[in-house]
């Protein structure tokens, strides 16, 4: 049976491009570039700590949003979230000294690169999660392990020296406690402050991707996140400042950081975002040595993206776009999903807080359930070749290097983010008739050898 000729990518995180705010950052550019006084500093190298107007904005605007106390000195610009990781891991990391990354799973597997390149390559470590968030006992329990089997070999010394304005961290914890890609998973509130006291028991780092927490809604309809504040759980960082300075960390730096970006609200392509945690901590991240070199990430953009948060524009491009197509493409999902797939006993996982039907992000994550699912990668790979359609396999999301420790080879992740409304449904009706066919012909399925798409995967699936 040929494919058809639509290609449909169910798996690509990106943004729509019709919600894209092409027309407010171009007025934006305009508005900064006209006076010669506002766009010489704009157009020079930049302080380390970014570009003063969109901390000054964000810091009004984070505190609005979560009921925090505004702060400028806590907020500090990066070049997106993926760049301020490396940015943290140069500075605060030791690979003599850091012993091990601990990482939710399932996960945001083109992290795990990240970590890798900063010199954790065999030490990140799968942490497993239920339907509350990260499991503390697992967690605690494998890091005395470690700390203990540590304690016993000799000892190496730092390759780094930190200075007088950064320190290192023995433990780092990589998480994206709202809406979590892949498992759409929100952790609650007590396992919130539970992570944050146990890091600073380990002397951990937790570094936290916020990045879908302005795209959530109601399931059900009214309230809007707007008039929900239970929707709106405090940020580890803030549960770390409320609790005061650590008497193990007499500096003040703090055991986590939110680690913020505008690609999912603004685009990809600004490449600009933020870090808000202790003050001492952002002016150590500022004193990054590539930092320092080559002056304030994404500077112009900073100064575009200062605007419209600054105005509101922004805010209100969220309010009335961004989060309502989000909403009305998850709808359109899960009722394809409930028509084509849960029939076939595969459930979606239950990620509602505490009882409060509230969802968001970009993602929806299938499991087995009561069904029959066949090996996700199979899925995957005969997908792209019976249906010209992408989803994410399983066991995309382990930990590298750790893959033994959580496994998903049943699970798939699908992305209503991206793909226009129409392709959606008909995407799921594809993936639900070729499960079909394999649930029905599985030993002929199995039986089949496909070409490997590892690296053209990368590319597509991100």
């Amino acid at each position: 049976m040929p494919a058809p000729t639509k290609h449909i990518n169910l798996m690509r995180g990106w943004p729509s491009p019709d919600v894209l705010p092409a027309s407010l950052l171009s007025a934006a550019c305009q508005r900064v570039l006209t006076d010669p006084a506002e766009y010489t500093p704009i157009l020079q190298y930049g302080p380390s700590a970014g570009h003063q107007p969109l901390r000054d904005g964000l810091a009004q605007w984070l505190g609005r949003h979560y009921g925090v106390e505004p702060d400028a000195e806590r907020i500090c610009i990066t070049g997106g979230a993926s760049q301020n990781l490396a940015c943290i891991l140069q500075s605060f990391t030791d690979p003599n000294y850091t012993r091990a990354v601990w990482i939710i799973a399932p996960c945001y597997y083109l992290a795990c690169g990240i970590f890798e390149d900063s010199g954790f390559a065999g030490r990140l470590r799968a942490t497993p999660e239920d339907d509350e968030g990260i499991d503390l006992e697992a967690l605690e329990r494998s890091i005395n392990e470690l700390d203990d089997h540590e304690s016993r070999q000799p000892q190496q010394q730092p390759l780094k020296d930190p200075g007088p304005t950064r320190k290192l961290y023995r433990h780092v914890i990589y998480a994206v406690p709202t809406c979590s890609n892949p498992s759409g998973n929100t952790m609650s509130l007590r396992r919130r402050g539970g992570l944050v006291r146990l890091a600073r028991a380990y002397n951990a780092l937790v570094v936290c991707d916020d990045v879908y927490d302005f795209l959530q809604w109601p399931l059900d309809g009214e309230p809007t996140p707007e008039r929900a504040p239970d929707m709106r759980l405090p940020r580890l960082c803030d549960i770390d400042m409320a609790m005061g300075r650590a008497d193990s960390d007499p500096r003040g730096f703090g055991y986590a950081v939110s680690n913020g970006s505008f690609s999912k609200i603004a685009g990809p392509g600004v490449r600009t975002g933020w870090v808000e945690a202790s003050p001492a901590f952002v002016t150590g991240l500022g004193n990054t040595a590539s930092t320092l070199s080559g002056g304030a990430p994404s500077q112009l953009c900073a100064a575009m993206l200062g605007d419209v948060v600054r105005n509101g524009e922004l805010g209100k491009h969220i309010e009335t776009m961004v989060r309502p197509s989000l909403q009305r493409r998850h709808r359109l999902m899960m009722d394809a999903i409930r028509h084509h797939i849960a029939p076939l006993g595969i459930q979606t996982r239950d990620t509602s807080l505490a009882g409060k039907r509230v969802y968001g992000g970009y993602f929806i994550w299938l499991t087995p359930g009561q069904g029959q699912l066949p090996p996700s990668r199979l899925v995957a790979e005969v997908a792209l070749e019976e249906e010209n359609l992408v989803v994410g396999y399983g066991n995309m999301f382990a930990v590298h290097g750790d893959e033994g420790a959580a496994t998903f080879d049943r699970e798939i992740r699908l992305c209503f983010a991206w793909e226009p409304e129409e392709s959606l449904v008909e995407g799921v009706q594809r993936l639900g008739g070729l499960l079909r066919r394999m649930r029905d012909n599985m030993a002929y399925y199995e039986g089949r050898v496909i070409e490997s798409r590892d690296a053209s995967f990368v590319d597509t699936y991100k």
